[in-house]
């Protein structure tokens, strides 16, 4: 244990945690098996938070009482050393608030808690968002967890598929220069499965606004699953997106979202932004999301 890292247990299960974002770098068991990217060459982060915004503002621009503020994509929460609040066995809370750096990109005041709690089946990240200011809190908050992708290193990565609690046939949505395109698409998943390719993220992430789940599991041979798998489940959240580069990225990330990247030709004031939470002074907001890890 160290100030930068906390490492916590339970049965079979490991998970660490980075002060630097608040972000989990490692859920591993104990037979070896990581599910969590490494990081590399394609993609530097693990499992990043997004606040105070998800995806892009038009022109990285964000307009507040007559004032323009620099904030660019996903926001600056995983750029920051949160502060410790707890750290056991298996369980350990992290904390972010405002300061002079972060006023100068988003002139509100907050409190960001993030806990971890590790138990035999898989690992609980409670988000709690407190507005401890005089005034209404704008804000959108994303998980960002990418996972190794093949779980298996012998498997091609075409063998692997999204299985979702319920039917996803809403259309879904993608990005234009980081920006949220007007028209939608045909939801590329077959009932309740969208199997996995490098070609879906050419234009990409896939953006369910209009998601239908609370849960996903990942796996290979969705008919009858083998190997390991992992399911993602999740509360509070409102959107989910899919997304890893069409360049060989050996990473999958599946992204439970409250809020989203600003619509293309919307430039307005930031607190009008489609997909934004609205937090009453003195209240707070409460997000959540489990990944159980296992193998068939």
């Amino acid at each position: 244990m160290t100030d930068d890292t906390h490492t916590i247990r339970s049965g079979r299960l490991t998970a660490t945690i980075k002060a630097q974002g608040a972000e989990l770098c490692s859920l591993k068991h104990d037979a070896g098996l990581e599910f969590i990217w490494q990081t590399g060459p394609a993609w530097p982060r693990h499992a990043p938070l997004l606040f105070p915004i998800v995806g892009r503002l038009a022109n990285d621009e964000l307009r507040h009482r007559g004032k323009t503020y620099r904030l660019t994509q996903h926001g600056f929460a995983r750029d920051n050393r949160f502060v410790w609040a707890e750290r056991g066995e298996s369980r350990c809370a992290l904390m972010l608030g405002e300061s002079e750096a972060t006023r100068a990109l988003y002139p509100f005041t907050f409190r960001v808690t993030a806990t971890y709690t590790l138990d035999d089946a898989g690992l609980d990240l409670a988000l709690t968002i407190a507005n401890t200011g005089g005034e209404t809190l704008p804000a959108s908050l994303g998980g960002h967890p990418a996972f190794n992708w093949p779980l298996q290193p012998e498997l091609p990565k075409e063998s692997y598929a999204l299985t979702f609690a319920n039917a996803e046939s809403f259309p879904v949505r993608r990005l234009d220069g980081g920006l949220l395109r007007a028209a939608t698409e045909q939801s590329p998943v077959r009932g309740t499965v969208l199997p996995l390719s490098e070609s879906l993220f050419t234009d990409d992430a896939i953006i369910f606004d209009r998601i239908n789940s609370s849960s996903v599991r990942y796996a290979a041979g969705h008919s009858a699953p083998t190997g390991p798998w992992l399911k993602m489940s999740w509360r509070g959240f409102r959107e989910l997106g899919i997304w890893s580069k069409p360049s060989g990225a050996p990473f999958l990330c599946i992204e439970p979202w409250r809020g989203y990247a600003s619509p293309a030709g919307f430039d307005g004031e930031f607190s009008d932004k489609p997909g934004l939470m609205h937090i009453a002074p003195g209240a707070e907001e409460q997000l959540s999301y489990r990944i159980e890890v296992g193998s068939s």
